[in-house]
C-alpha cells in the first residue's frame, strides 16, 4: 500500500490535533536497503553538526549510503529541521566484546547521538522502516514528505495534540526505536515512574513526551526480556488485582509474576496504543479503556484506529468492525 490512504484517514480526524505535530511510518518502504539499519536524524544546522554524527557512526560500523530525505516545501509548514537518513551496517568486532548484538549497537548509537550531540536528533532506527513526521497537520506532513511516493505493508499514522509538552518535529509521532514504532492517544500519568525505570537498563528519554517511553518499554520486554507481545501488553497494562484473583490458577500465576516482576513498567493514564513491528501490528487501551479504539477486519487487512470513519474513508468495505475491551489487545500477525 501507497501513503495515499492512510493520509486521507488522517486528514479525517483534524479535530484530534492541534497543526503541531504528525507523522507516519511505513514498514518494508526500502526493499533495496532492507538488510541494513535506516537511521534518520533531524539536523538543526547540517553544515555544523552532520561530521560529527558521521564520525559517531563510523566508530560502529559502515555508512553504506545516505542521503537527504525527499521534501517539499508547503505554504504552512515551516521547515526547521534537515531530515537525513543513514542505510547503516554494525560492525560487532569494533565493540569491546565482539559478541554483542548488533541491535544494542544501534540503540546504544541512538542513545549516545541524542544526549551528546546537540543539534542531531535520531528519531527512527529501523530496518527497512521509513519514518516521516514534523509540526503541521497529517496531510501537510503528508505533502511534505510526499509520502504516496513510499510502498509499505504496515503503515501508522497520527495527529497530535500536545497538552503537557510542546509541540516540536521530535515530538511528534510515531516514535522509533529499532523495529519498534508507536502511536499514541492520551496521556500517561505514571510517566515519571516508566522514565525512571528504562533509565535504570540505559534507555535515554530526550524527546519531551511520555509516549517515547513506550517504545522504550516494548524494546526491553519484548526483544532484551524475550516476553511476547501478549506478556508484554500484560505488563504494560495488567490486570486489576480482584480480577487476577478470579483468573484460572494457571493464568492467575502468570498475570500475578508479570505483575510483581514489572511493577515499574505498569503505565497508568488514560490511553490507547498502536505498536508495529516487522511482523506484526499491536492495538490495546488503558485498563478502565478511558481512551477509544476501533478494529475492523477486510479480507487479509486489519485496521486499527480511534475512530471508525477514518477506517471507513481507507476501506469502505471493511467488515468485522470491533471494539476492543479494556487492556485486551490486538494482535495482526504477518503470515510469510
Amino acid at each position: 500500500m501507497d501513503g495515499s490512504g492512510i493520509k486521507s484517514a488522517l486528514a479525517m480526524m483534524d479535530e484530534r490535533g492541534s497543526g503541531e505535530g504528525a507523522g507516519y511510518v511505513a514498514y518494508g518502504a526500502f526493499p533495496e536497503f532492507k538488510d541494513y539499519y535506516a537511521i534518520h536524524v533531524f539536523f538543526d544546522n547540517i553544515h555544523e553538526i552532520k561530521d560529527t554524527v558521521d564520525r559517531e557512526l563510523s566508530k560502529w560500523g559502515e555508512i553504506v549510503f545516505e542521503e537527504e530525505i525527499p521534501t517539499y516545501e508547503q505554504p504552512n509548514l515551516r521547515k526547521v529541521h534537515t531530515p537525513w537518513r543513514y542505510f547503516f551496517s554494525p560492525d560487532p568486532l569494533l565493540m569491546p566484546r565482539s559478541m554483542t548484538p548488533e541491535d544494542d549497537i544501534v540503540a546504544h548509537l541512538v542513545m549516545k547521538i541524542n544526549t551528546t550531540i546537540a543539534g542531531a536528533l535520531v528519531f527512527s532506527s529501523g530496518k527497512n522502516i521509513a519514518l516521516f513526521k514534523a509540526s503541521g497537520w497529517p496531510e501537510e506532513v503528508a505533502d511534505f514528505y510526499r509520502i504516496e511516493d513510499y510502498d509499505g505493508y504496515i503503515w501508522l499514522g497520527h495527529n497530535r495534540y500536545p497538552t503537557n509538552t510542546p509541540g516540536w518535529w521530535g515530538g511528534a509521532h510515531p516514535f522509533n526505536l529499532l523495529n519498534w514504532s508507536v502511536v499514541h492517544n492520551g496521556e500517561i500519568t505514571s510517566y515519571g515512574t516508566n522514565r525512571r525505570y528504562i533509565e535504570s537498563y540505559g534507555y535515554r528519554c530526550t524527546m519531551y513526551t511520555d509516549t517515547e517511553v513506550v517504545a522504550y518499554l516494548f524494546d526491553l520486554l519484548a526483544r532484551r526480556h524475550g516476553l511476547t507481545p501478549e506478556m508484554t501488553v500484560k505488563a504494560l497494562a495488567p490486570p486489576f488485582w480482584d480480577e487476577i484473583d478470579c483468573m484460572p490458577k494457571k493464568e492467575e500465576f502468570i498475570s500475578r509474576a508479570i505483575r510483581m516482576a514489572y511493577g515499574p513498567a505498569l503505565m497508568n493514564g488514560p490511553f490507547a496504543i498502536i505498536v508495529a513491528r516487522p511482523d506484526a501490528i499491536i492495538g490495546f487501551t488503558d485498563r478502565i479503556k478511558l481512551r477509544p479504539l476501533v478494529t475492523g477486519e477486510l479480507g487479509s487487512r486489519l485496521f486499527i484506529s480511534s475512530e471508525e470513519a477514518a477506517i471507513r474513508v481507507m476501506e469502505p468495505d471493511v467488515t468485522d468492525i470491533t471494539m476492543p475491551r479494556a487492556g485486551e489487545p490486538i494482535i495482526g500477525r504477518i503470515v510469510a
